[in-house]
């Protein structure tokens, strides 16, 4: 299974590409998607939706994970977020690729087994469990990496369990 790991914005968005074998994810691809702060907000949001479908096109990953939007003391902050969201989920829907999406929480707990680990643990456990010389950077495509960690223990978990796949979908 191929899993691209999406950690939405819009001046940054962070992706994750793993693989996922018998258990074992491996490392493919990360990186961060980028918009200048000048550029008018639709046109960003235009310029993640083609980034995030040339990454679907070029690996044709089996599903998409994407951090569930988070409301924190910071509005404006909450609603760009929606935004770049809103520009990926709908790169996914235009390819027919299965979209997850994942809480903060969920992440944390799937990755280092706290829900309430700090960012360096989980950034820590991304780089062990994919066997990474080192500390993915930045930040946005480590998150990524992790939500698309997440998803593949999330996905074989429900999978062994229940005998199929019912992670909730977008």
């Amino acid at each position: 299974m191929l899993i691209l790991g999406i950690d939405p914005g819009v001046a940054t968005v962070g992706f994750g590409i793993i693989s996922e074998s018998g258990g074992k994810q491996m490392l493919r691809r990360y990186g961060v998607i980028t918009t200048p702060a000048g550029m008018r907000l639709a046109l960003r949001l235009s310029q993640i939706k083609s980034d995030v479908s040339e990454l679907i096109e070029t690996f044709k990953p089996d599903a998409i994970a994407v951090e569930e939007l988070f409301f924190n003391t910071n509005m404006k902050t909450a609603i760009a977020v929606a935004h770049g969201r809103a520009a990926v989920i709908l790169a996914g829907e235009e390819h027919g690729i299965p979209m997850y999406e994942y809480t903060p929480l969920q992440v944390k707990k799937a990755v280092a087994g706290y829900g309430h680990a700090t960012k360096k643990q989980v950034m820590e456990m991304v780089s062990r469990l994919l066997s990474m010389a080192e500390i993915p950077k930045p930040d946005d495509a480590a998150d990524a990496l992790a939500i698309a960690i997440c998803h593949s223990r999330t996905a074989n978990s429900l999978m062994n369990i229940q005998g199929g796949n019912t992670c909730s979908t977008i």
